[in-house]
């Protein structure tokens, strides 16, 4: 089982956090503020709890990836994935590549002590839906692995992040739709992100990427 140690941040500017035990939890909005404003309370909001299923179709002419196959980056995975009980589809997931930040990025938000002790890492995916179902709204179902075997979910930004700009996935996310878009983990405790996975529930044999991982650029 894969502990997710991920600290809430207060920032003064809006972003969310997940904290999720294998994908099945609540995302933390924390709010953000502006000069003279007090921070809000956080606010919980459902997460999915995904689960492959037998009941997703697979299209014909479509193979899915075996559990626990190990894949390079650059490698696409295609795999069920549920958003909840009526929302499934069948994605191609591709960890294209992986570099590793600094917290200094992140000087623009208010971060606790915890926080300030991780190390950002800054990964680039795709995701297509090569299924029947939409899945719009919902995050990218990924994520990081520490050298602790410790899931580590992907933050999620209400405002730009200019090193590694995140989005979920559109408010329609039908068949044939596609995204590009850069996931940020935080390995705790200046911690080191060793793979990216895919694991949708404790049963599944989890699918990981790993590879080289770059140094980003420092960013003025």
């Amino acid at each position: 089982m894969h502990n997710v140690r991920v600290s809430a941040l207060q920032r003064s500017r809006a972003v969310s956090v997940p904290c999720a035990a294998l994908l099945a939890a609540a995302a933390l909005m924390l709010a953000g503020c502006s000069s003279g404003s007090q921070p809000q309370a956080v606010k919980k909001t459902p997460s999915p709890s995904p689960s492959p299923t037998s009941t997703v179709s697979v299209p014909a002419g479509v193979s899915l990836t075996d559990q626990g196959s190990k894949l390079s980056f650059g490698d696409s995975a295609t795999v069920i994935f549920e958003a909840d009980q009526d929302r499934g589809t069948v994605l191609k997931l591709t960890a294209k590549n992986a570099t590793k930040g600094r917290v200094g990025d992140l000087s623009g938000f208010v971060l606790d002590d915890a926080t300030r002790r991780s190390t950002p890492y800054y990964v680039h995916v795709s995701v297509s839906n090569v299924g029947q179902g939409d899945l719009g709204g919902g995050p990218v179902p990924l994520y990081g692995v520490d050298a602790n075997n410790t899931l580590l979910p992907p933050a999620s930004f209400t405002s730009p992040f200019k090193p590694c700009p995140s989005q979920p996935l559109p408010k329609h996310f039908g068949p044939g739709d596609s995204l590009r878009t850069c996931l940020v983990f935080l390995a705790p405790s200046h911690g080191t992100m060793t793979a990216v996975s895919y694991r949708p529930d404790q049963a599944f044999d989890p699918i990981t990427w790993t590879g080289t991982i770059g140094t980003e650029k420092k960013h003025h």
